[in-house]
């Protein structure tokens, strides 16, 4: 750990950097997922849904900013190589076979929910550290998270 006057124990200082990490990788991984889902959509909402997948790439690399820089403002040191995402990644591993409009929504939705899921967790255990203002980056990630599962998951239901 880096030397901070920072008010947080350093034990609780070395879990949110952690806990940092471990949704780093996520948002890293689910990033280049957006773009993966945006390069290869095809179909007849391939429009609306190659804007929405590069507008949550754009979201994405928002929450990264704001989840390393927190890690680090604790003195922390994050690892975000794509190589150390690999090993972290929580998230499920995206169908590179997806083509279609369905089939992208599909995964999207999955992995916006994983990622929701461990965001969510997360506010808990920043909470649980005495860091209102993890818990607060955190809920702050997980309403932008949610905005955008209910947009993608929206292009699968009928009227």
């Amino acid at each position: 750990m880096n030397p901070t006057k920072n008010d947080l124990s350093e034990a609780n200082r070395l879990k949110i950097v952690a806990l940092c990490q471990e949704r780093l990788a996520d948002a890293i991984d689910l990033q280049t997922m957006s773009k993966q889902a945006h390069w290869n959509v095809k179909g007849p909402q391939f429009r609306a849904l190659h804007e929405l997948f590069d507008e949550i790439h754009t979201a994405m690399l928002g929450y990264i900013d704001l989840i390393a820089e927190r890690a680090v403002q604790l003195g922390g040191q994050i690892e975000g190589t794509a190589r150390s995402v690999a090993k972290r990644t929580s998230l499920p591993e995206y169908p590179l076979e997806a083509r279609s409009c369905p089939d992208h929504v599909e995964a999207m939705s999955a992995v916006l929910a994983t990622f929701g899921q461990g965001v969510r967790a997360a506010i808990g255990r920043s909470e649980d550290c005495d860091d209102a203002d993890t818990a607060d980056m955190f809920t702050e990630i997980s309403r932008g998270v949610d905005m955008h599962l209910w947009m993608t998951e929206s292009h699968k239901q009928q009227a």
